[in-house]
């Protein structure tokens, strides 16, 4: 499977900063997941670092666990830190045969993910779909906090629309383009910023090989189809209770627009609701010791600490 060749391909795009060496050391975990259409094998990949509490990170569709990788050595110092390619995504296969790319059946192999790795109510953060799978999560009370990074879900139709739109575009762009463009693209500046400027508001924070990964790994998810079309009915109405819930929109996301955020304050009232200054739909890059701050504090939540960040500023 060629995702499973994206490391080799960008470190001989890159053989000055050899791929291998960004990001912690990836690890594949097979178990049996109980899923609605019967017991399915499932294999994933993901890293595990640090030490502490477990924090489970959940990335966005298109996107992989390196997502993660700007806040991860942060976040280490206090938490062991498990982020982990969703099916169909980075270096996980897809689902089986017969297994539909839905928010249950996700979650469900979430949980036997966790399970087979001994994880007992791991904290969970995630961004995108993977905030939204985070909530779900948290509904579910099979983790000890949750914090949701811009998670998709709370949109109306016309907003789901554009973003899906953005998104299938955003894929086309990826597939249509050779690897060889891709590495002189993400060599600059201005081509980071074609590639990827949709969702940081910092692309050039983003280094070459990460902006060229990320982008082969768009291309190449055989996951991201059949995820997107689960998608299309996606509401999230549902309260969290019992789980402490901290919900972060960056101020200058382009794909889930602000908004939104008030929305996921109705439909979860405790909520707490986090302004991002500057960060875009992917706000780890933006600002990553803001949003391990964030992270930290919403694992924290047990204790009643309260986050000093209002979202108060950001207009409807």
């Amino acid at each position: 499977m060629l995702t499973s060749c994206l490391p080799e391909a960008i470190a001989r795009a890159f053989p000055e900063h050899p791929f291998s060496t960004r990001s912690p050391m990836s690890a594949t975990l097979s178990f049996t997941a109980p899923t609605a259409h019967g017991p399915r094998d499932i294999t994933l990949a993901y890293a595990r670092v640090g030490a502490g509490e477990p924090l489970l990170l959940l990335h966005g569709i298109g996107h992989h666990r390196q997502a993660w990788d700007p806040v991860v050595d942060i976040l280490a110092t206090e938490r062991d830190v498990i982020a982990v390619d969703l099916p169909g995504f980075g270096q996980s296969s897809a689902l089986p045969p017969g297994l539909p790319h839905d928010l249950p059946t996700t979650n469900a192999v979430l949980g036997a993910f966790c399970a087979a790795l001994g994880l007992d109510r791991p904290h969970v953060a995630g961004n995108s779909l993977g905030g939204l799978l985070a909530l779900g999560l948290g509904h579910e009370n099979l983790v000890r906090s949750v914090t949701a990074l811009s998670p998709a879900g709370f949109w109306t139709r016309a907003e789901r629309r554009y973003a899906f739109g953005v998104l299938m575009g955003m894929r086309r762009t990826a597939r249509s383009l050779p690897l060889p463009l891709v590495e002189r693209l993400s060599r600059t500046a201005v081509g980071r910023t074609a590639l990827t400027s949709t969702i940081y508001a910092r692309p050039g924070r983003r280094s070459p090989e990460a902006v060229a990964a990320e982008t082969l790994a768009l291309a190449h998810a055989p996951g991201f189809s059949e995820t997107l079309r689960a998608g299309r009915s996606v509401l999230f109405t549902d309260d969290v209770p019992g789980v402490p819930v901290t919900v972060a929109w960056g101020d200058r996301d382009r794909l889930l627009l602000p908004r939104q955020g008030i929305r996921a304050k109705h439909a979860i009232p405790r909520a707490r609701l986090v302004r991002l200054p500057g960060c875009g739909h992917v706000p780890m890059n933006d600002d990553p010791a803001l949003v391990a701050r964030v992270l930290l504090d919403g694992s924290r939540a047990q204790s009643a600490r309260a986050l000093r960040t209002s979202f108060s500023t950001v207009a409807l």
